[in-house]
């Protein structure tokens, strides 16, 4: 495991030789600080899975084969061709998502860190977060993914009871959580999150809260919490449709959410977005960047982002999404350098109905954009019910062809 400890100080050593060479340039560095259109969060998907589990509609594959090497030149290739199209010159923060990316080397995170590093500054203290399952995530690995670089994890443990476990296809089991969970704290102390699913089939309140105060024994100082959706193509929106599994019930669910918001802020816990809280101090620079509306570049098959092309002459904020399929992602890489399918400029919001909720109380419309107040947290599936079929048709009436060159 010595080779990616290696890896991290090769990060180190690229970040500091490329902050000698900005400042011998005159293009500065810290400690002067970027402006906000020079910042951007990061996000990396490895799309990889050893298996689909039954409610995921994610964007997702099962491989016979990964060609690791390949996945790992192209991710590193892309993101550096969008630190340039976005001009950003300061990551604040890097995610592993997807997919599974404790599947993936702690050589390919690695390789991602060192050639930010290379391209933007990517300050020794910024949060490089690996999402993780228990399965595939042995004390082991985890100690070489923080040798990588990564220094804060996000642990897909999702129930723990291990009949809803099965129900979800899950491959790992209560006490297999509560294992690699354990191993996570002594290895990043203070920086392990850990997922929590609520409103399955046949799910009750009180047995649910009940997991949840059973984890408050055991966990770090994140939580997330979420609520499940059945989506269509899934085996689980199947076993609902055929009647082998009961429908969800809403009303329960918003019990298990309300209570567990009460519950978790007793504990000391402070919810700052609608599936997030933390303790501590340990909110997720990252999810708070998308939560306040900041600049993110997506990396990886089927990644999305939201940044301004200053780097390639753009002025206007885009939503960027790439390309979904893996092979297919990776000729485009190759081919032009990153990926990107599809391109949406973000402009003013002309709705009827946001100008009702905003007087509602239940969104808020400022510089940083449109948002949802804390009042419309518990209502936000039903606001974005109402508002997501006119932006997807504003966006589609106003994204222009795509070209190689952005």
């Amino acid at each position: 495991m010595a080779v990616p400890g290696a890896r991290a100080r090769g990060w180190a050593a690229a970040a500091r030789a490329a902050q000698r060479r900005r400042r011998a340039e005159g293009t500065g560095g810290p400690p002067r600080p970027e402006p906000a259109s020079q910042r951007a969060a990061l996000y990396v998907h490895w799309p990889y899975c050893e298996k689909r589990c039954s409610y995921c509609n994610f964007n997702k594959y099962i491989p016979r084969g990964v060609d690791e090497a390949a996945m790992r030149k192209c991710l590193v290739t892309e993101a550096q061709t969008l630190l340039r199209l976005s001009g950003v010159r300061r990551v604040e923060s890097v995610f592993f998502g997807g997919g599974t990316p404790s599947l993936a080397s702690p050589h390919t995170v690695a390789a991602v860190l060192e050639a930010v590093a290379q391209a933007a500054y990517l300050p020794a203290d910024s949060e490089v977060t690996l999402e993780a399952n228990p399965t595939s995530a042995p004390g082991s690995r985890l100690a070489a993914f923080g040798a990588a670089g990564v220094n804060r994890l996000s642990i897909g443990l999702q129930s723990l009871d291990n009949a809803e476990l099965r129900l979800l296809g899950r491959t790992h089991s209560a006490s297999d959580a509560l294992r690699t969970l354990a191993a996570a704290r002594c290895l990043f102390p203070g920086r392990v999150s850990v997922d929590l699913m609520l409103g399955l089939p046949a799910q009750q309140v009180g047995p649910w809260l009940g997991q949840l105060q059973e984890l408050l024994q055991h966990c770090d100082d994140h939580v997330s919490l979420y609520q499940l959706s059945l989506e269509r193509g899934t085996a689980l929106f199947a076993q609902v449709q055929q009647g082998a599994l009961p429908a969800p019930d809403p009303e329960l669910a918003a019990e298990m959410y309300q209570g567990a918001r009460e519950a978790l802020g007793e504990a000391g816990f402070r919810q700052y977005e609608v599936s997030n809280f933390a303790r501590n101090g340990a909110l997720s620079t990252h999810n708070w960047t998308y939560w306040q509306c900041g600049q993110y570049l997506g990396v990886g098959p089927g990644a999305h982002g939201r940044f301004v092309p200053q780097g390639a002459g753009g002025h206007t904020r885009e939503a960027r999404i790439q390309t979904l399929e893996p092979d297919n992602w990776m000729k485009e890489v190759m081919l032009f350098g990153h990926g990107t399918r599809k391109r949406i400029p973000l402009g003013r919001l002309e709705i009827k109905e946001v100008k009702e909720l905003l007087e509602r109380g239940l969104l808020l419309l400022d510089h940083r954009g449109l948002r949802c107040s804390w009042e419309g947290l518990p209502v936000l599936d039903s606001l974005l019910l109402t508002l997501l079929p006119q932006l997807q048709e504003a966006w589609q009436q106003r994204t222009p062809s795509l070209g190689p060159g952005g």
